[in-house]
């Protein structure tokens, strides 16, 4: 691992211990985790690696093999604001793991990504990854659901993306040849085996070449737009509706919806389609998983991409073109953007035995449209894997 060597060059010394937290992908439940809908997920066999060793007067020091600017704070006198660059992430984390213990050792670490920023919660991934570090030089043990929620609170209220729980969720509870199938709105959750009469499947990402950052795009936007469509919902009908922010699409009936939908605004009213649809494709899915139907879950998945992009309206050009590839791609179940959808990537179920034809199919399309992102644009086989081991 790259992170190792560059450890080495830098403190001239092995690290102490190496922390992963894996990649996720939802292939239904987009966008709706914090509207407390239900969603489907898998980790991946590919996320971010962290070479520490523990540093006893109590200072973090941290670099990245992908950005240049090394992150430096005392777990004593963490920031209280961001400061606005990619170690925000960890200044989260860490001021919110001090608020429930107490921290006096830091760490030197260097992070890695084996794999491009966009689309897979790698932002989820480094806070994970980095928590686990921190609690264990400072001999904390986290469970699953403290790590679950202080990575979540670290985006929400320290980065300011007001993302739900889904990626965290999925890098922490998922387990090998398991879908995980999670209600956001009281957090019980199933995993699901994978059938025996299932056929084999691996999991193709394609990179658009383009990076993104949430916190610039229009993701909190769009969860402004589906509260206010529950707020409205729940007037139109005469239902108890209390402050706008606590207020939840899930919080709607879906027959208030259906009932009023005409009196929304346009961008409201197709918002809370893609939610009702999708908690729908997202019970579906996880019926279809649990037969060993992979065509049925597979067109669910397509289905989920196409809401996205017509009720839901993420998804930049470059991405909207891979999925319309995916869609006529031979040997892909189904796909959709992972993530958000503002720039980023892809993310498909595929046939193994056609991998090598799939990749070679959709990058030669894509590259067509976008002749400029050669050598940007690149794809990866996955398979699914188990979450972080705390």
């Amino acid at each position: 691992m790259k992170c190792i060597e560059v450890y080495n060059q830098f403190y001239h010394k092995e690290p102490e211990g190496i922390s992963f937290c894996p990649y996720r992908i939802s292939p239904l439940g987009a966008h709706i985790d914090h509207q407390y809908g239900k969603i489907n997920g898998f980790a991946i066999d590919k996320g971010i690696h962290i070479a520490y060793s523990a540093k006893m007067n109590g200072v973090i020091e941290v670099q990245s093999v992908d950005f240049p600017k090394r992150a430096q704070f005392h777990v004593m006198s963490i920031p209280d604001e961001k400061v606005g660059d990619w170690a925000d992430h960890l200044r989260g984390a860490a001021k919110e793991l001090s608020e429930k213990y107490p921290l006096r050792i830091g760490l030197s670490a260097v992070i890695e990504g084996s794999l491009p920023i966009g689309g897979l919660s790698s932002s989820a991934a480094v806070i994970i990854a980095f928590l686990s570090a921190l609690a264990k030089v400072n001999n904390i043990v986290l469970d699953q659901w403290e790590a679950i929620m202080m990575a979540k609170a670290a985006e929400n209220k320290y980065v300011g993306v007001n993302c739900g729980k889904l990626d965290q969720s999925c890098e922490v509870l998922c387990k090998k040849n398991n879908l995980l199938y999670l209600d956001c709105a009281d957090d019980s959750y199933e995993l699901i085996p994978k059938s025996e009469n299932m056929k084999p499947f691996k999991i193709a990402i394609f990179f658009s070449g383009l990076e993104r950052s949430l916190a610039n795009s229009d993701y909190n936007l769009r969860q402004d737009e589906c509260k206010a469509a529950a707020y409205s919902l729940l007037s139109y009908a005469g239902l108890p509706y209390g402050k706008f922010a606590d207020t939840r699409l899930r919080d709607v009936p879906r027959e208030v919806f259906d009932a009023y939908k005409d009196r929304l605004p346009e961008k409201f009213a197709r918002r809370a389609e893609h939610f009702f649809t999708e908690i729908e494709r997202a019970e579906a899915g996880a019926k279809a998983w649990k037969n060993g139907n992979l065509d049925e879950y597979g067109n669910l998945v397509f289905a989920s991409g196409k809401s996205s992009v017509v009720n839901y309206e993420c998804g930049c050009p470059e991405l909207i073109s891979l999925y319309n590839i995916m869609t006529g791609t031979d040997g892909i179940y189904g796909g959709r953007f992972s993530g958000a959808g503002f720039k980023g990537c892809c993310m498909a179920i595929i046939e193994p035995d056609k991998a090598e034809e799939i990749t070679r199919h959709v990058g030669e399309l894509y590259l067509k449209e976008y002749p400029n992102l050669e050598g940007k644009y690149s794809s990866y086989i996955c398979n699914i894997s188990d979450g972080v081991n705390l």
